[in-house]
This record gives C-alpha cells, sequence and structure tokens, in this order.
C-alpha cells in the first residue's frame, strides 16, 4: 500500500511535466492545460485524492517562485511604478475582499459577513505564477509586465494578513478593524526589515564563497530563510521573501560569469517543474472540495459561483479604470508612451487569473471556532474559491491572447528601441576595449603576438557589429546575409563536426570520458553564446 501511494506521489510531478512538455510543443499555456489536464484525472475512477496541505504549498512552493519572479524582476522599474503596484496589490485586494465579503454576505444565506470577508481576502489577490508566464509570453509591453508581476509579487502579503484578520474575526477572536490594521501594517513593515537585513549578509556570503556550485545553494536556501524567518516573528514571510529576491537580483552581476550560467539554467528548470505541479494540484483539487457541499442544491451552487466570479472580475474594472488616471498608466512629468492607453487598461483589468495561494489559504481555515462550533460556510467557501480559480484561469486565462491581439498590444516597438540601445551600448562597450587593449599592448613588456591582437580586435568588432545588424532582421541588402549571422552559423557547423569527432573519440577509448566532459562544456559555452546573439 505504501509503495502504491508511493507511485501515485510520483506520478503526479511526471504526468505534469509531460503535459507542460505537450503545451509548450503546441504553443498553447502550460498552466492552462495542466488545470485542465488535473480536473479530467480527478474524474478518472481509481485516482486518489490529492489534498493540499497549505503550510506545505506556503511553505515549499510559494517562496521558490516568487523569490524567482522578484529575482528577475527590476528593482529600478518596480520602483518607479511604486505607486501603481501599491494601488493593485494593496488598495485592490482590500477593496476586492470587502465587495466580495458583502456579496456574499447578502446573497448567501446564514453566511455571517466575517465569513464573506474570509472568502473575499481568499479569493482577492491575483497569482504570481499565472500573472508572469501568460504576460511574458504574449509579449506585452514592459511597463504593464512590470506592474502585473510587481502587483503578484505583493498582494499575496496583503491577502494573507487580511485572510488571517477576517478568520480570526469569524472564529470569535474579537479582532477589530483597528487590530487588523495593526497587524497589516507590522507584518509588511517586520517582513520589509527581514528581506533586507538577510540581504546584504548572503550577498557577502555569494561574493566570497567564489565557489559556483555553493553560491547557488545559498541562493536557493534564502526563500526559505527569509519565509521561516518572517513567519517567526509574525512577519510577512511573503514580503521578506520579495525584498530579499530583490536586493539579491539587482546584485547578480557581481557574482562570477559560471555562477550566473549555473544559476539561471537551475532556476530555470526548478520553476518549471514548481508551476508544472501546482496547476496539475489546482486541477486534481476537486474531488476534496465536493465532498463537503451535500448540504447545498446544484443550481444554487451554479448561481453563486458565477455571481462571485462576475464580482471578482468586475471589481477589478471598477478599481483599475478610476484609479489609472491617477497613476496606474500615466507617468507624472512625461507623456503617455505610445500603446499605454484604454486598451492596457483593459488588459490589466483582465489579467486577473487567481492560482495556488487562494487554494492554499481556503484550505487552511480552520474547521471550528473559539467555542468549537464548526466554522461558518467552511465547506461553501472552499467551494466557491475553486470555482473563481477555476474560472479565472481558463475563461480570463484562454480569452486573454485573443484580448490581447484584438486590442492590438504589443512591444515591436518597444523591442527596436532596446535593439537601437543596444547597439549603442555594445559600441561604447566595444570602443572601451579596444582602448583598453590597445593600452595592454602599450605596457608590456614584450610586444604580443600581432596575430593574438588583431584576432581580439575582430572579437570587439564582432560585438560591435551585431547589434546594429539585428536592426535589419539580420539581413543585409536584398535579404542578405550579414557577417555576423553568416559567422554564427558556419561557427555552429564548426562546433558540431568537433562534437562529432569528440564523441566519436571517446567511443573508440582514445580519450576518456571526463576528458569528453570538459570539451563539451567548453563548446557548450560557446555555443550557448552564439544563440544568445
Amino acid at each position: 500500500m505504501e509503495a502504491t501511494h508511493a507511485l501515485w506521489l510520483l506520478a503526479v510531478p511526471i504526468s505534469a511535466l509531460m503535459v507542460a512538455a505537450l503545451a509548450r510543443r503546441i504553443g498553447l499555456s502550460a498552466p492552462l492545460i495542466l488545470v485542465i489536464a488535473g480536473l479530467l484525472v480527478s474524474f478518472v475512477p481509481g485516482v486518489p485524492e490529492f489534498r493540499l496541505d497549505p503550510e506545505f504549498v506556503l511553505f515549499f512552493f510559494l517562496p521558490p517562485l516568487l523569490f524567482s519572479a522578484a529575482w528577475e524582476s527590476s528593482y529600478l522599474s518596480l520602483r518607479e511604478n511604486a505607486r501603481s503596484i501599491g494601488l493593485l496589490s494593496v488598495g485592490l485586494v482590500l477593496f476586492t475582499t470587502v465587495v466580495v465579503g458583502y456579496v456574499a454576505h447578502l446573497m448567501i444565506p446564514g453566511l455571517p459577513l466575517a465569513a464573506g470577508f474570509v472568502l473575499g481576502a481568499i479569493v482577492a489577490p491575483p497569482d504570481a505564477v499565472a500573472a508572469v508566464s501568460v504576460a511574458r509570453r504574449l509579449g506585452l509591453p514592459r511597463r504593464m509586465v512590470t506592474i502585473l508581476v510587481g502587483e503578484s509579487l505583493f498582494n499575496d502579503a496583503t491577502a494573507l494578513t487580511a485572510f488571517r484578520v477576517a478568520v480570526m474575526a469569524a472564529a470569535g477572536a474579537g479582532f477589530t478593524l483597528l487590530d487588523g490594521t495593526e497587524r497589516f501594517l507590522f507584518a509588511a513593515a517586520a517582513g520589509t526589515v527581514v528581506g533586507l537585513l538577510l540581504g546584504p549578509p548572503l550577498h557577502w556570503l555569494r561574493t566570497r564563497l567564489r565557489d559556483p556550485l555553493v553560491e547557488n545553494a545559498v541562493t536557493l536556501m534564502a526563500p526559505f530563510a527569509a519565509y521561516l524567518i518572517a513567519e517567526a516573528v509574525h512577519a510577512s514571510g511573503v514580503i521578506a521573501v520579495v525584498v530579499s529576491g530583490l536586493y539579491l537580483g539587482h546584485r547578480f552581476t557581481q557574482s562570477s560569469a559560471v555562477t550566473r550560467l549555473i544559476g539561471h539554467s537551475f532556476w530555470k528548470v526548478l520553476i518549471f517543474i514548481l508551476e508544472s505541479v501546482v496547476f496539475l494540484l489546482i486541477g486534481l483539487q476537486l474531488p476534496p472540495v465536493i465532498d463537503g457541499l451535500s448540504g447545498y442544491g446544484a443550481g444554487e451552487l451554479a448561481l453563486w459561483a458565477t455571481v462571485i466570479f462576475v464580482v471578482v472580475v468586475l471589481t477589478r474594472f471598477v478599481w483599475v479604470f478610476p484609479t489609472s488616471y491617477l497613476t496606474l498608466l500615466s507617468r507624472p512629468g512625461r507623456s503617455r508612451e505610445a500603446g499605454v492607453d484604454w486598451r492596457a487598461r483593459v488588459a490589466v483589468s483582465w489579467a486577473g487569473m487567481r492560482g495556488v495561494v487562494s487554494l492554499a489559504a481556503a484550505f487552511a481555515i480552520p474547521f471550528a471556532t473559539e467555542t468549537r462550533a464548526p466554522f461558518p460556510g467552511r465547506d461553501l467557501i472552499l467551494f466557491l474559491t475553486f470555482t473563481t480559480v477555476l474560472a479565472t484561469l481558463l475563461v480570463q486565462g484562454l480569452t486573454f491572447p485573443m484580448l490581447i491581439r484584438a486590442l492590438g498590444i504589443g512591444s515591436a516597438r518597444e523591442r527596436y528601441t532596446d535593439t537601437v540601445a543596444e547597439a549603442g551600448a555594445q559600441h561604447a562597450a566595444a570602443n572601451a576595449a579596444l582602448r583598453r587593449l590597445e593600452e595592454l599592448v602599450a605596457e608590456e613588456p614584450q610586444p604580443p603576438d600581432e596575430t593574438v591582437v588583431e584576432r581580439l580586435r575582430q572579437l570587439a568588432e564582432h560585438r560591435q557589429l551585431k547589434a546594429w545588424e539585428r536592426l535589419g532582421g539580420g539581413t543585409g541588402p536584398a535579404g542578405e546575409e550579414v557577417p555576423t549571422s553568416t559567422y554564427r552559423r558556419l561557427r555552429r557547423e564548426m562546433l558540431a563536426a568537433e562534437r562529432e569527432v569528440f564523441v566519436r573519440m571517446r567511443d573508440e577509448r582514445r580519450i576518456d570520458d571526463e576528458v569528453l566532459e570538459r570539451v563539451l562544456h567548453e563548446l557548450d559555452l560557446e555555443e550557448a553564446a552564439l544563440s544568445r546573439e
């Protein structure tokens, strides 16, 4: 029996990776396909129930996912859009909590207002994983992505704090609005302090280890350490993780090149696995949610689920459009950017997919109140949370790409501007490199081999030209291939030929596997560099 249980546990990540790989291959959104797959599998006879352990999700899944998103985010861009992000991650979450709470209280007979606020806090925060994966895949303008990512990084802290306050009120712990405000402010401030106190020593340690594997191991431990330390002092673990991730990510350039290469690949693989498992688990939660709904009719459940979903969606529109005239999609003192208009507001309003944090919070609702009475509406809140998460992922997630295309929102102009800026930077950097080369040649006691110097000059000039040539789409006059494109194509063929020789010599036992691994690593690094050009 234990072996069978272990096999089912192993089947979840394996199935998640297979479905995600298939979705990526056919060009569909992996999170949405995974949710649908989990939902379908949950109805298959013989499949056991996979109940989300809220503590496990909030500690094991959430910290690395948030840390990675924070690490890849631009601290400077987030700071520039701090007011916009604050209005969404704090203002909108609290607004949604109140609106959904009152609607649920008025619509559902016997549901206390405090329990309605519990539901509102649970479904208030859009999911960081869904927002990042969908927004970046669609190629939205960078500022929109920054606002959506920034919102998803910080809104979990607001929602989880509001959730805990609402649960205490519903459970009869005697919490007041003032108590809740004080708790929220303390959790946010203390979480920020923990993140800031943890970031510098971790950065100091990483830069002095001089060992790429150990440096990345320290980075892996950072989100879990930040979350645990913050939660231990009753601060916001989410904010601590995000702040430490922003601090370390902003300073990643001070790490060695090998550390960055290993870290980039490692985090890509880890996040891919975690995201795949998370979204599959969301779909698998239907049977446990349905178990406690025997006392309700199918018609009223469908009505309540539809109303809550519609309220969640409309609340975001009601909040975004008025507040956007203040700070959301306009910068004080600057003219509006191309594409940042009502269409962008519509896109931001529709990008409200919910995810695993909402489900984890719902499963964390206690079974009983302070008086040992059943927690009011617990099973119903679980059901409405699941239907809201599922509806936002499927309805908004599936239609979001079509909406973006219909609105004509894209980042083509932004990509062109980036390429021009990169070309200018490459030009300046190459000139600095050439000047430094001439200085070094002049300082050498013995003049270096002119062949070596000329090769270094050609490498600098190659880097100088490649960004300018990219402006032409990689082709020259009349569609001719530009020199850097020709260089990459021919060099890749040469690397493939070299690799075949090394492998053949290993198979013939003329070189050892350790030798093969070393030379292939050098070839792989060069080919990876060619692929990124």
